[in-house]
């Protein structure tokens, strides 16, 4: 059975063509932008960057939701932080970072970027 992708018309290029963006691609851009924060551990009980390449985009995928109405987003996340970070500071500043990638990399509007901590990460406070 085929996957049903959703695509986001952007653009109407001079009527040259559309530029048409899949939901899948904006939730990929905010689960990069979202680990690219120090203090993230990753994604939702899910890998972190340097796994990326290994393992494909989709897995990255996982712990975000993106919902795009009538050009405007919405992303939930569910991440893991560090420990011995400030969750407040580093949700911030993945707020920041999700918003303006997703809104220099497709145009859309960037309503809403809320944060679920589903847990801490401890691999880091054990090497001390």
């Amino acid at each position: 059975m085929a996957e049903k992708r959703t695509t986001y018309k952007i653009q109407d290029v001079g009527g040259i063509g559309e530029v048409k963006i899949a939901d899948e691609v904006v939730t990929i851009i905010a689960a990069l932008a979202a680990t690219e924060v120090e203090g993230v551990a990753s994604m939702g009980g899910n890998i972190t960057n340097e796994l990326v390449s290994k393992l494909g985009m989709k897995n990255l995928s996982k712990g975000v939701k993106v919902t795009v109405l009538e050009g405007v987003v919405t992303v939930d996340l569910t991440l893991n932080i560090d420990f011995g970070k400030n969750i407040l500071d580093v949700s911030r500043k993945v707020q920041d970072k999700v918003k303006t990638s997703i809104e220099n990399m497709t145009g859309l509007e960037v309503a809403d970027v809320n944060i679920r901590i589903a847990g801490v990460d401890m691999e880091n406070e054990k090497g001390k």
